[in-house]
């Protein structure tokens, strides 16, 4: 028994809808193959799938551009013109567009400004006193944004600063350390490590007429400044 005949309709089924393109579409190409080679035809097939996939048969004798060319030529038409003129058109409205903003940087830097209308110049005016204000307001930003990053950054050292001396101070009773009088009348402060590491001098300076040179009964330094040596 013969098959009988399958209604030529879109298959409603997305999965046995593809099977049946992919099925087809190698038998078309299978045929296009066979007619190339049993009659020397020149055959181009370009197919795209409901997904937008593109496949695409050409007799191996020819190319592409071969057979566009041979296309127009038997019809007469010229298939590239039309969209040499959308190109054209495109970039003219390109060209008007660019001229307009030129235009308009020009009259917002004071020139070019012989053509305008006194309600065109109002407008003008409008817009780059709007312009200005927003200029101004990002530039206060800006400012106050960098002035509280170093109030931070100052913050952060005075602290760093802070907790260096509260660690050194406990440390004047300590036998290694001394006072030695240097020849300006002030007294250096310092200590040597050893034990394979380098010398490392922490040094507080006071000067006598300062009167805070030491709080004997306190066990720690007034007014002192911190070098690190």
């Amino acid at each position: 028994m013969g098959r009988g005949k399958i209604e030529i309709r879109r298959i409603e089924n997305a999965t046995n809808r593809q099977v049946t393109y992919s099925k087809r579409r190698n038998g078309i190409f299978k045929k296009a193959q066979e007619l190339s080679v049993l009659c020397d035809a020149k055959v181009s097939l370009i197919m795209f799938s409901t997904t937008g996939k593109f496949h695409e048969y050409i007799s191996p004798s020819v190319s592409t551009k071969k057979i566009y060319d041979d296309y127009q030529k038997a019809l007469g038409i010229d298939l590239w013109k039309t969209h040499y003129e959308r190109m054209q058109e495109h970039l003219r409205k390109l060209k008007e567009i660019n001229n307009r903003l030129r235009r308009e940087i020009r009259q917002r830097m004071g020139e070019d400004l012989h053509g305008l209308r006194i309600h065109e110049l109002h407008c003008l005016e409008q817009e780059m006193a709007e312009s200005l204000t927003n200029t101004r307001d990002r530039k206060y930003h800006v400012i106050k944004t960098s002035t509280d990053t170093y109030r931070k950054k100052v913050k952060n050292l005075e602290e760093r600063h802070g907790t260096l001396l509260m660690g050194f101070e406990p440390k004047c009773e300590d036998p290694h350390y001394g006072l030695v009088d240097d020849d300006d009348g002030g007294y250096d402060y310092g200590v040597a490590l050893g034990n394979g590491v380098s010398n490392i001098y922490a040094n507080y300076r006071s000067q006598h007429n300062d009167h805070s040179h030491l709080d004997h009964h306190g066990g720690g330094f007034g007014s002192h400044d911190l070098r690190l040596a």
